[in-house]
């Protein structure tokens, strides 16, 4: 070996012990090469806007002022969505890069010894990872076997580890079911900490999680403009009573959301009747397609209120591999948890989209 390469080597041996063993044990967020493929595997909308309005989206952002920092139109577009959110009186609003980093500044503004995060299991992974990075401890409580909240489980777990923060996703992901009103606010009354209701997929779901705002001070919704259509753009936000949002503020990076994606939420907002247009639609379409899952053999779909269908197949790694040489990727969800064996989660895609993925799901099936 050549003895720069081994000196190399050797340094690059050490600076890596630098690095927390937990971290280096741990895998990336894994995120699938989509090239050429028929993409229902991350619960993209996927609309693209007229050609008129990226016309005029385009003029917009041309016209951003982009060798300042982000300041008047970070505060614009928190206003914008608090209106169109319908923000109770005596709220605030927070905004983060995309859902994920509002759930960093949770763990971030949480940790302290002997903290504990709880979620329902399975549910997004990100709670546990963003926990555990952070050194919380993290419980999971898995759900029952038709994905519902277990209730006498969750107020079990919650009297025995006094987490200081639960999330419920609503509809949840990757199950994409609404859990039970009543059990969620015996949830939220047992709960000595904070509770976070996640509605990314609120779009499309017959349900409104804000309205409990004005009944429980601990309690907040955190929403992402993600499904609303602008996954690209990468606008989360958390809202709650202006005391509890004015503390996890404290932990929000700088300029964390840039003028251009401040631009196009702004934008999005003003043509929200599109977007909700291409939400109906996509409601539509999850129907169809459910209904015609139901038709294949061995198949088994579940209800869903999000953009997304969670189906048992006979082989979900085979079926997967399966799709995708026939140019459809999906998500295979198997070794997320024991409860999701052989299930793939299913984006819901356009109406061309839908058709390949069911054509593909036919004919995998049948050989």
């Amino acid at each position: 070996m050549n003895p720069a390469n081994a000196s190399l080597e050797k340094d690059l041996d050490a600076a890596l012990r630098c690095i927390r063993e937990d971290v280096r044990a741990a895998h990336a967020y894994p995120v699938a090469s989509s090239a050429g493929m028929v993409k229902l595997d991350v619960m993209e909308n996927p609309f693209r806007l007229s050609a008129d309005l990226q016309r005029q989206l385009g003029e917009r952002l041309g016209a951003v002022a982009i060798n300042r920092y982000p300041a008047e139109g970070t505060q614009h577009l928190a206003a914008a969505l608090a209106r169109h959110a319908g923000m109770p009186a005596g709220c605030s609003i927070t905004l983060g890069n995309g859902s994920d980093e509002l759930i960093t500044m949770l763990s971030l503004a949480l940790s302290r010894p002997g903290a504990c995060v709880l979620s329902p299991e399975p549910s997004f992974v990100m709670y546990e990872m963003s926990a555990r990075y952070q050194g919380l401890k993290f419980v999971g409580v898995p759900l029952r076997a038709d994905f519902e909240l277990d209730g006498p489980a969750m107020l079990a777990a919650i009297a025995e580890h006094q987490p200081a923060l639960i999330y419920l996703a609503y509809p949840n992901n990757p199950t994409g079911n609404l859990w039970d009103a009543a059990v969620i606010e015996q949830i939220i009354e047992a709960a000595p900490g904070l509770v976070v209701m996640d509605e990314a997929y609120q779009p499309f779901a017959a349900s409104d999680a804000m309205h409990w705002l004005t009944r429980y001070a601990n309690l907040l919704v955190m929403r992402t403009m993600s499904k609303f259509g602008l996954a690209g753009v990468r606008i989360g936000y958390l809202i709650g009573q202006q005391a509890l949002i004015a503390e996890i503020d404290k932990v929000r990076p700088p300029f964390n959301i840039s003028v251009l994606n401040a631009e196009a939420g702004l934008f999005a907002l003003e043509h929200a009747d599109v977007y909700a247009a291409q939400a109906t639609e996509l409601r539509a379409q999850r129907a169809r397609v459910f209904e015609a899952l139901c038709q294949l053999p061995g198949v088994q779909p579940y209800p869903s209120q999000g953009n997304m269908i969670l189906t048992r197949v006979p082989d979900a790694p085979a079926l997967f591999a399966a799709l995708k040489a026939r140019g459809v990727l999906v998500k295979n969800s198997s070794a997320a948890h024991p409860m999701l064996r052989n299930c793939l989660r299913i984006t819901v895609g356009t109406p061309d989209e839908n058709q390949a993925l069911l054509a593909a799901m036919k004919e995998s099936l049948g050989s």
